[in-house]
């Protein structure tokens, strides 16, 4: 009898024991990067676009509707993974656009430097799979490659962007598209659509490691919707037609339904961006091939929430997915970048290298395999409102973007809150949800960069109103655009064409559209924030731009760099010249007719 009970305490304690570790259990993090998504491109944010899933994310989560990034790529994937300031990891801005006077200094190479230890690594030591199927853009020579910085298991197409359909470039930037299988370089399925893709891996890898007890961290960075944009016809087919009354209309439904959405205060104003066209300007032709372009976007957008839906019915069917918290957000605001909007030789040179490469801007094919289209300033000034300015500037169209946190743990679940959140927060919250502690200046003996950014799991338990306070700074700076910000307000200056390169001051949570600069109405908030700037500068080493600096050019040299590398100067010669003699003809043929 003695035994028996002894026996059956025993059970009784083991099953105790077992119970509480399974409830202790450490959840699984999914963390999803949109590319160049606009703030009201989804549905919980304001959208007319179709994205069940990550509507219903956000009701079973935390919406922020004042959470900032930085206005270009690898920057933000920089502190999203490190929680460390651009200037101090290595990533100020995309490698493409730094000049080279800049990329002399050992923080502005554009790649992940060693003074600072990624979130992967950190859950990687702490006994979590480590998983990323998508973009990375943050170095592609094999010590700079996620396979290196903590990351188990990696499919991952290594530069700015690709081609969604085959592996090609996108631009002359590269030579090809670098893509990468656990560091090694691989070719891609005939059936590759990207957003599919990087959902299938992701799967297997989950699904490959699932039984083993251990949590896991699955990085999913997608290409939607970078340029180029495309997108499977069927989901296309679902927005023909939505668009045909342009820009300017959409722009004023998306605000309407921010303000609905509680995104954005009832009074909220928008500015008039400079570089978006007068719609009635545009022949039929015209307003016909943009509505279908911006319909290929918000099938693009679709497409993503449609394989974001698989991973979670997947996640449910086998169990995994009350335990699993998911972060959703973008890393930066609209791309309204024209490829086309250059020099003449540099767009008949562009022409002729798509047509190599098998491109066509077709109004039959927009969107599938083999075509090429970009946004441009005009919708993207659509997909980013109500707010001003869009990917690369400083206005909040370039660094406010959607974020949802969802799932697991989170008790404000369909809620929103106005509070101030940075992209180097996202780290900061991903190691508190873990249990892991942040590296505090010291990783295994070598010195590191500490993390700068704050958990925000308190604002989604409902805890506390705001984790930064009124007397806190965020200082930022990319490509020489510039922003500080300071409780609810903001000091930006952004230099030409968008920009007038002069310091402005906004009251962010009020005036998200940046409408009423309040530089001389505050004079001292002003003097106070420009002083904090100043500081912000000099401890993190921001290098000043030249004053004829261009992102976009300063790409496009770059791009040339590479094709003279490609192919000899000579060949490369040769096209400028067929380019010049293209534009001759093009020029005598309309002499002719206006004889």
């Amino acid at each position: 009898m003695v035994k028996l009970s002894f026996r059956l305490i025993s059970f009784l304690l083991g099953s105790f024991f077992l119970i509480n570790i399974a409830i202790a259990a450490p959840p699984n993090i999914v963390l999803i990067l949109a590319d160049d998504l606009g703030f009201t491109d989804t549905a919980p944010y304001g959208s007319e676009i179709q994205t069940p899933n990550i509507s219903k994310l956000a009701d079973e989560g935390l919406r922020f509707n004042n959470y900032h990034t930085a206005a270009s790529c690898a920057p933000t994937r920089g502190m999203l993974l490190t929680g460390v300031d651009s200037h101090r990891n290595g990533v100020p801005n995309i490698p493409e656009s730094i000049p080279p006077a800049q990329a002399e200094h050992d923080n502005y190479k554009g790649t992940l430097n060693n003074n600072v230890v990624t979130i992967a690594t950190l859950l990687k030591d702490a006994g979590y799979h480590t998983y990323l199927t998508g973009k990375w853009h943050l170095g592609k020579t094999p010590e700079l490659l996620p396979s290196q910085r903590g990351f188990e298991r990696t499919v991952t197409m290594a530069d700015t962007g690709a081609d969604n359909w085959e592996k090609k470039p996108y631009l002359p930037l590269y030579k090809k598209a670098n893509w990468f299988a656990d560091g090694k370089e691989i070719d891609l399925p005939e059936d590759f659509y990207s957003s599919k893709y990087y959902i299938d891996k992701a799967i297997e890898f989950i699904d490959s490691n699932r039984r083993d007890g251990k949590p896991f961290f699955s990085y999913i960075p997608f290409q939607a919707v970078h340029i180029p944009v495309q997108a499977p016809r069927e989901f296309t087919d679902k927005y023909m037609g939505k668009y045909d009354e342009g820009w300017q209309k959409l722009r004023d439904s998306r605000l309407e339904k921010a303000k609905t959405k509680k995104m954005v205060p009832p009074g909220t104003q928008m500015v008039k961006m400079s570089t978006t066209v007068d719609w009635d300007s545009l022949s039929d032709s015209e307003k016909r091939y943009e509505s279908k372009k911006m319909a290929v976007y918000a099938g693009m957008v679709d497409a993503m929430d449609h394989h974001i839906g698989r991973l979670i019915t997947y996640l449910k069917d086998t169990g995994q997915y009350d335990n699993t918290v998911f972060i959703f957000t973008s890393d930066n605001g609209s791309e309204a970048t024209d490829a086309f909007d250059g020099p003449a030789w540099q767009t008949q040179y562009l022409k002729l290298w798509m047509k190599a490469k098998g491109y066509n801007r077709d109004y039959e094919t927009l969107g599938i395999r083999g075509s090429y289209i970009n946004m441009g300033p005009s919708f993207a000034s659509a997909a980013a409102s109500p707010l001003a300015e869009y990917k690369f500037w400083a206005g909040e169209g370039g660094m406010r973007v959607p974020l949802i946190i969802s799932g697991d743990g989170i008790t404000e679940k369909g809620k929103i809150t106005n509070a101030f959140a940075y992209v180097t927060d996202i780290a900061a919250t991903i190691l508190e949800i873990s249990g892991v502690n942040p590296p505090l200046g010291n990783y295994q003996g070598r010195r590191v960069e500490s993390i700068v950014g704050k958990s925000l799991l308190p604002l989604t338990k409902g805890e506390v109103g705001r984790i930064y306070s009124e007397d806190e700074t965020i200082g930022y700076e990319l490509g020489g655009n510039a922003a500080l910000f300071k409780g609810d307000y903001k000091i930006i200056k952004d230099r030409g064409p968008v920009g007038d390169n002069q310091w402005h001051l906004f009251n962010i949570v009020i005036d998200p559209g940046e409408t009423k600069d309040l530089k001389k109405e505050m004079p001292k908030r002003f003097t106070d924030m420009m002083e904090a700037y100043r500081s912000y500068v000099a401890d993190n080493n921001v290098l000043p731009v030249s004053e004829n600096y261009d992102q976009v050019r300063q790409a496009r040299k770059y791009a040339i760099r590479t094709q003279l590398k490609v192919h000899s100067p000579f060949y490369f010669a040769g096209i400028l010249i067929l380019s010049g003699l293209f534009i001759w003809r093009r020029r005598q043929k309309n002499v002719r007719k206006d004889r």
